[in-house]
């Protein structure tokens, strides 16, 4: 257990900063129109929002104490 709580943590805490640094995005479809059997669509890559990656950080820094000082 003790190794389950340290190894999630230490991969929330990664994520978390990665997050906050804007090194995550992912797709957004925005527009899109079908016209008979043509369709088209946009799509933008969003950036993860700063303060859920420093949440996600704080987080995985908890989870990562508490493997860390479980016995």
């Amino acid at each position: 257990m003790r190794i389950a709580l340290f190894v999630i943590g230490l991969l929330l805490l990664i994520g978390g900063i990665a997050a906050f640094f804007g090194m995550i995005d992912y797709p957004h479809d925005t527009h899109s129109v079908q016209v008979g059997p043509l369709s088209a669509s946009v799509t933008h890559e969003k950036v993860v929002p700063q303060w859920l990656g420093a949440l996600v950080a704080l987080v995985g820094a908890g989870v990562l104490a508490a493997g860390a000082l479980r016995k």
